[in-house]
Order: C-alpha cells, then sequence, then structure tokens
C-alpha cells in the first residue's frame, strides 16, 4: 500500500480553504509526522499523509499525487528531507497551491538529491551514509542518533536506527524533469544544527527557489523534536497560500 489518508480527517475543517499533505523523507516512514499531524487535524485542517516506499523517487511522486487527489480542497504540500525533492516533482498537480519544505532537498531541473547532497560544504558534516548494498542507503547505525536526531528523546532515536527504511539509490540519483518551485510560492524551514542536510546546503537551495526562510535552531528530525513550532510554520503557509 502506497498511500495513505485519514478518513476522519477528511470530514474535519469546512472552515478552513486548504488541504495539507505531508511527504516523509528518507530512512524513516510517515509516523514521524504524528505529532505535526494531531496539532494540523485538532486546528481544523484536513491533513493527509504520504507512505513513500523510497524506492524511486518516480514512485514517491506518484504516491503523493494519489493522495493530492485524495483532498477535498486545494492543497499545501509539506516534504521533509528527501521529501522535498518528491514534492518538487509532483507538486506541479494544478491542484497544489504552494510548497513547503522542512530541512529538506529542493532540486532543480536537471539536478538530483545526489548532486546536491555532494556539493562542497567547508566546515559542515556530510550524512553519515554506509556505502550503498544491494542498490540501496542505509545511515551509519553508529552515527544516526547524532546525526539525524540529536534532540529527540534517546528511546525513540534508538527506535527510528533500529527501524531505518533503505533509501533506493532510483530515488537518490533521478535527475528531476521539472520543479515545482519555479512557478509556487515556497516556505523552507531551515534547520540549524542540521548533520544530514547542511544548513549551507538548505540556504543555498531555499534562496534558489526565492522561499520565505525561518530557522530554527534543531535536528534534521525537526518534525519529532519541535511539532509546535512546525505546526505554526505549516499554518503560516496556509494562511499565505488563501
Amino acid at each position: 500500500m502506497a498511500t495513505t489518508a485519514s478518513a476522519a480527517a477528511q470530514t474535519r475543517a469546512p472552515d478552513k480553504p486548504v488541504s495539507i499533505v505531508l511527504v516523509h523523507g528518507a530512512f524513516v516512514d510517515a509516523s514521524g509526522w504524528k505529532s505535526v499531524y494531531d496539532i494540523l487535524t485538532k486546528d481544523g485542517y484536513e491533513v493527509l499523509v504520504v507512505q513513500n516506499p523510497t524506492v524511486t523517487l518516480e514512485g514517491d511522486a506518484e504516491a503523493t499525487r494519489q493522495v493530492i487527489a485524495k483532498a477535498t480542497k486545494p492543497v499545501l504540500l509539506v516534504g521533509h528531507s528527501y521529501g522535498g525533492a518528491v514534492i518538487t516533482l509532483a507538486g506541479d498537480d494544478p491542484k497544489v497551491k504552494s510548497l513547503v519544505y522542512i530541512a529538506a532537498y529542493e532540486p532543480d531541473v536537471g539536478e538530483s538529491v545526489y548532486d546536491l547532497a555532494t556539493r562542497p560544504h567547508p566546515g559542515e558534516e556530510a550524512a553519515p551514509l554506509l556505502p550503498p548494498a544491494d542498490g540501496f542507503l542505509l545511515v551509519d547505525p553508529a552515527k544516526f542518533p547524532t546525526s539525524f536526531a540529536a534532540d529527540v528523546p534517546a528511546s525513540t532515536t534508538r527506535f527510528m536506527n533500529a527501524s531505518q527504511v533503505p533509501w533506493g539509490l532510483g530515488a537518490v540519483q533521478f535527475k528531476l524533469t521539472k520543479a515545482a518551485w519555479k512557478s509556487k510560492p515556497v516556505h523552507h524551514m531551515l534547520t540549524l544544527e542540521d548533520h544530514m542536510i547542511p544548513p549551507s546546503l538548505q540556504h543555498f537551495m531555499a534562496s534558489r527557489a526565492k522561499a520565505k526562510i525561518v530557522e530554527i535552531k534543531s535536528s534534521h528530525a525537526v518534525m519529532l523534536s519541535h511539532p509546535q513550532e512546525v505546526a505554526a510554520f505549516i499554518e503560516t503557509a496556509a494562511a499565505d497560500a488563501n
């Protein structure tokens, strides 16, 4: 099952003019959005959640389009980490009003996540990935806690590490054929203590996309360590999209 959506959410919020679609990144699944999802639905938004296989970027974009189609209103499309590449490809859907990047990649046409991840970033750590195995990548388990989620409770981080979802090279190396941020409003939450996507790289991508940037002192797993701030950021973007 590539996509999921909350039936309960679809009956809420006749007063909210947009639906919010949440797209997770690599090495994790959609459950990382739960706290943010709870806040947004409590505030009356229709919130739908994509469960990406993270095998190929095209497959993840299609999974996202299927969820966008289920939304009852125009869509605010939100991507975390690699999910930013997914929303960049899938966000050209006419139902999508604007894009929100949370500690995320924002590739250009002809560019892959790999191209961005291997850009020089002096003085900043690169993501501690193990060498590819059978066409997939994983984060070094010894370094996952400090690199991915240093400000998340240790018990949660240990589980995230143990339950890593392999990231397909077909997702990492795919060069984008379209970039929705070229034609739609963009917001970017920049995580200043990120050891997966360096802050300087995030700033480069967000500036190139002419995004409204908000900085936060957080690890890469910002939706887990700062769910209230992430939800408030998404709601601000939703208000701007009206």
